[in-house]
């Protein structure tokens, strides 16, 4: 099941929808919006009032459904991940997989260091507790200016909480971390292996 999928059954969302997807060319958010959404940092989503501008997943009874959730946990990822970057930290078609996969050979932190706390993440037994490890995760990738598609981010994060769903999210960050590296060592069939989906 793909992201956009995971989000309305088939349709995705219209370009510029959520917050991260609102930007190009030179165009950043503002410092302020993001010191705005960091404030949602280890907070209930939809519990701080600042934020409430930013989602598009509130309901008129304010409940907190399993998409409100993942857009909060997204939306604070991405403010800790842009907060002063000359560049956009959002962009398309880079799986969560992928950027990690690029801090580990990035030679700025150990592998092994990488991979336990990449597996960590993965191995997470709730959405909260994934969320803490991905945090410090974007806060790696931040020097090296590594984009995450946000969007398919959100959309995995709201599978994290569908057990139906959670299997299918972890073996595409899998794929998209370990198959290119199977890949350059010249593992038989691991070109064939390596998930793309988005």
């Amino acid at each position: 099941m793909t992201g956009s999928e995971l989000h309305t059954g088939s349709v995705s969302p219209p370009r510029g929808r959520h917050y991260w997807e609102r930007f190009a060319g030179s165009e950043l958010p503002d410092g302020a919006d993001l010191a705005d959404l960091r404030r949602g940092i280890g907070k209930s989503p939809g519990a701080v009032p600042e934020m409430w501008r930013f989602y598009t997943t509130l309901t008129p009874d304010g409940g907190v459904t399993s998409g409100l959730v993942a857009e909060h946990l997204a939306l604070t990822l991405f403010a800790v991940h842009q907060q002063s970057r000359p560049r956009l930290v959002h962009l398309k078609g880079v799986g969560l997989g992928t950027a990690i996969l690029a801090l580990r050979t990035s030679g700025k932190f150990s592998e092994q260091a990488v991979d336990r706390r990449f597996g960590a993440a993965a191995t997470a037994t709730s959405v909260a507790e994934v969320g803490i490890h991905l945090r410090g995760l974007v806060t790696q990738l931040r020097p090296m200016d590594q984009p995450i598609d946000y969007t398919q981010l959100m959309f995995d994060l709201r599978g994290w909480q569908n057990p139906e769903w959670l299997s299918r999210v972890r073996r595409r960050w899998g794929s998209q971390y370990f198959a290119p590296r199977a890949v350059a060592a010249g593992v038989p069939g691991a070109a064939q292996q390596t998930d793309t989906s988005n």
